[in-house]
């Protein structure tokens, strides 16, 4: 993957947060220092964060789907905020761009605009999801790194790959080294949500998956130099 130009990375809200609230601020630095090794070799680097630390809405019935899907993309944002302060601090220059006006705090996401702050060396956070309800961040990483023309997309996960069943319910599940998108798709391993699984075959966009926590994880991924699991188109 040496050679690869673009990447969208998809990382978790609740992998960043800490157990006891907040976040880990140690491991975003971490994060923020491995994208910055990347980006000086000359790789794009867009980002999307989950809410999950901030907002599960899905669980509750008494609120309206719609509105509860939003409060997740807000969750996105705040996310994106925090966490591109953090890279800010570590020497990276990034932007913010989202598919709604957000006041000041962001931009409103175009191709365009993100290009020109990719020629910049920018690391652009893709924040606010896809913009409407019944989407979930995967589907957002899927449309954005569709979209920017990225060559594939990060997927830095608690659990290091893809396996034929829930490792922490299985202690004998196996783990992928590689596995095409119509076989998690055949076999329903849940990889990423169906939608944005099927945008990634329709669209020729490979997945590479690996754990978050691993040292180095993110450079050595890009090296090639990983224990995770590539999924093919």
């Amino acid at each position: 993957m040496d050679n690869i130009k673009r990447v969208i990375l998809k990382l978790s809200g609740e992998a960043l947060a800490k157990k006891e609230g907040g976040y880990n601020d140690e491991l975003i630095e971490n994060i923020a220092n491995q994208v910055k090794t990347i980006v000086n070799k000359g790789t794009d680097v867009g980002v999307v964060i989950g809410g999950g630390n901030y907002w599960r809405g899905r669980s509750n019935d008494n609120i309206d789907r719609t509105k509860a899907d939003q409060i997740g993309m807000l969750a996105t944002i705040m996310n994106c905020i925090y966490v591109s302060e953090i890279f800010r601090s570590q020497g990276l220059k990034t932007n913010i761009l989202t598919p709604f006006e957000c006041g000041s705090m962001t931009k409103l996401f175009s191709k365009d605009r993100a290009n020109k702050y990719f020629e910049k060396g920018m690391v652009v956070f893709f924040a606010g999801g896809t913009g409407h309800p019944y989407f979930s961040t995967d589907t957002a990483t899927a449309l954005r790194a569709i979209e920017i023309e990225a060559e594939a997309i990060l997927l830095a996960k608690a659990i290091d790959g893809v396996y034929d069943s829930d490792p922490k319910v299985n202690p004998d599940a196996v783990k992928y080294d590689e596995i095409s998108l119509d076989e998690v798709l055949s076999k329903k391993l849940g990889v990423i949500d169906l939608t944005a699984t099927i945008m990634c075959l329709e669209n020729k966009m490979p997945l590479v998956i690996f754990g978050l926590e691993e040292e180095n994880s993110i450079v050595n991924t890009m090296s090639g130099n990983f224990n995770g699991t590539y999924v093919t188109v």
